[in-house]
């Protein structure tokens, strides 16, 4: 029998892979054309070409022990690349010695979390958020606090947090682009985030890490632009992968990038190093690793997923549908005619439009939809959302 923990999970599993379990069910009966899954952010699109170019170089080369071990953080060359690419984008000054290359964005994240919390630390999530972040802090003990974002915007209220912050708060984890709204967090609203975190940290001369989960930095719309974390928090982390930039989710190669202004920051380095040995993760995959660190500064075209965006979300709102337009990653997140999400993700169903309930992430009456699906998909779609909004006039 499995733990009763996890038996209590798995019926509380991401409804996330439920829907994308149901849209495999519903292919085989139905075909892939006639079903319409939104349900999870798998790209369609093939990485870049230098980055398949770059893969297929490694495979071919008769580099010496290019599938032994190597150091727990990586390859020197594959952190120096990743600190040269973040150092480009956030506007630090890291230096190898600041990277950790993971198992993807999930394995970085479980890896801080690991090295910074005690049983009993708490974390502060915003929702809605990502479903998973509840489980990888329970993975170390750590309890899971989630404070809503404005309803209307979406964006985190600094006089919240400020309540939600106790003498066992251990870190605030963001996720911006977020997924799933597509929103980015303000730069106004971060600097008043970091003047909370400040206060906090005086008042319970503690330290608030800052994690910024970054999978979807690189993937923005009508020129926005992504704020640094390092440059908004003294105690930021960045954990990020290259799933979503460079369309390589099946991979799992990703990094752990932290602020050099962190005091003591070599401790928690040592810190991040060994957990992600002691995980098991032990290294990051070798191969994905000389391709990222010849490929990093590569991104899928964001004009791809800029033009499914506006067909879904145009048709939407045409459709009576009230969603804020997302401004990166590959979501919409609108609001639901009726109260119960489930209801109406249940409903959509019907038509074979597989979308995610809101409540999986923690802000009910919304669904999730992810348009990294084929522009085939989103057109085909159209007539089933127009079936299914009318049950709803």
């Amino acid at each position: 029998m499995i733990s009763r923990k996890i038996e209590e999970f798995t019926r509380k599993s991401s409804m996330i892979r439920a829907m994308f379990e149901e849209g495999n069910r519903l292919k085989k009966l139905y075909g892939e054309d006639n079903v319409f899954d939104f349900s999870i952010g798998n790209p369609e699109i093939e990485p870049p070409e230098p980055v398949q170019l770059a893969l297929l170089k490694v495979v071919e080369s008769e580099i010496p022990g290019k599938h032994r071990y190597m150091s727990n953080a990586g390859y020197d060359f594959a952190c120096a690349a990743i600190a040269e690419y973040v150092n480009k984008y956030k506007g630090s000054k890291l230096t190898p010695s600041h990277i950790v290359m993971t198992v993807g964005a999930a394995g970085a994240l479980n890896v801080v979390l690991k090295t910074i919390l005690d049983p009993g630390d708490e974390v502060i999530v915003f929702s809605p958020y990502f479903v998973e972040y509840g489980f990888y802090i329970d993975n170390y003990a750590g309890k899971t606090v989630v404070i809503p974002t404005d309803s209307e915007t979406f964006q985190p209220d600094p006089v919240l947090l400020e309540k939600t912050i106790t003498k066992n708060t251990k870190a605030i984890l963001i996720n911006t682009p977020n997924n799933p709204t597509g929103v980015i967090y303000s730069e106004e609203v971060l600097q008043k985030l970091n003047e909370v975190i400040e206060k906090k940290q005086k008042e319970y001369n503690s330290t608030l890490y800052v994690i910024s989960d970054e999978p979807y930095d690189r993937i923005v719309y009508d020129g926005a632009v992504v704020p640094s974390v390092f440059k908004a928090f003294k105690n930021s982390i960045i954990v990020n992968s290259f799933s979503k930039s460079l369309a390589l989710p099946g991979e799992r190669i990703g990094y752990i990038a932290v602020n050099d202004r962190i005091d003591d920051v070599e401790t928690l380095m040592s810190g991040l190093i060994l957990c992600n040995r002691i995980l098991g993760y032990v290294n990051a995959p070798a191969l994905m690793q000389r391709v990222v660190a010849e490929c990093a500064d590569q991104v899928v075209d964001p004009a791809i997923y800029q033009e499914r965006r506006d067909l879904l979300y145009n048709h939407l709102v045409s459709l009576g549908f009230s969603c804020v337009k997302p401004q990166g990653a590959f979501y919409l997140f609108p609001k639901t005619p009726i109260e119960d999400d489930v209801e109406f993700a249940r409903r959509a169903a019907k038509y074979n439009l597989l979308v995610v309930p809101g409540s999986g992430f923690g802000c009910p009456g919304h669904v999730r939809i992810s348009y990294c699906v084929s522009k085939k998909t989103i057109l085909n779609s159209f007539e089933a959302f127009e079936k299914l909004a009318k049950e709803f006039k």
